[in-house]
């Protein structure tokens, strides 16, 4: 767990800046042509803490998304596969679950990040500050501008997304740790 999380700390400290940029560019009408266009003008306008304003709701996404995510996979694989055995149809099946649920259940945090990583102009004209900060004040804010449905906006999307991601990597992961196992259990039969 400590381990996880750690990886989780680091891994976001490193993508968020990449995450910011990458949806900057994805916005409708973004003004942006070349990643480094858009680099250049959110350090020149905004300072370099524009590309960290969502780190905190990034870590708090992520780390209820992995715990359910993992969660939900072990629970699955009980129902699916009591006896624990490789059987890449429950693997498959269980991640892609496993993803889907997390991937819903944590949409609120990621519409809030990417409002806190866009500064979306609609948003930003029901705020007083003229600048999102903050996950309470972005939490605040989408409810403001859309209500309750707000904050599942795009959960299809995400849920589709997330979907083959996680069953492809529980799939591989099984995979590997069947082949390991079974190396590990032949090499001690020689011995």
């Amino acid at each position: 767990g400590a381990a996880g999380c750690v990886a989780t700390l680091l891994h976001d400290a490193a993508m968020n800046p990449a995450e910011v940029v990458k949806q900057r560019m994805q916005m409708y009408n973004s003004p942006y042509q070349r990643v480094t266009d858009c680099v250049r003008a959110v350090w020149h306008n905004e300072g370099a803490g524009a590309f960290y304003r969502s780190y905190t709701t990034q870590l708090t996404m992520n780390i209820p998304f992995q715990a359910i995510h993992f969660m939900t996979y072990e629970f699955l694989q009980e129902q699916l596969n009591p006896h624990r055995q490789y059987n890449p149809g429950s693997h498959m099946v269980s991640g892609a679950c496993a993803g889907a649920v997390a991937a819903a259940a944590t949409t609120p945090l990621d519409v809030c990040k990417t409002l806190l990583n866009t500064q979306e102009s609609l948003a930003l004209s029901s705020n007083i500050s003229g600048h999102i900060t903050g996950m309470a004040n972005a939490f605040r804010t989408v409810y403001q501008v859309g209500g309750l449905t707000a904050y599942f906006r795009g959960v299809q999307a995400r849920v589709i997304y997330q979907m083959p991601s996680t069953a492809i990597a529980w799939s591989v992961y099984e995979f590997f740790k069947y082949i390991l196992t079974k190396h590990q259990e032949e090499w001690r039969a020689g011995k």
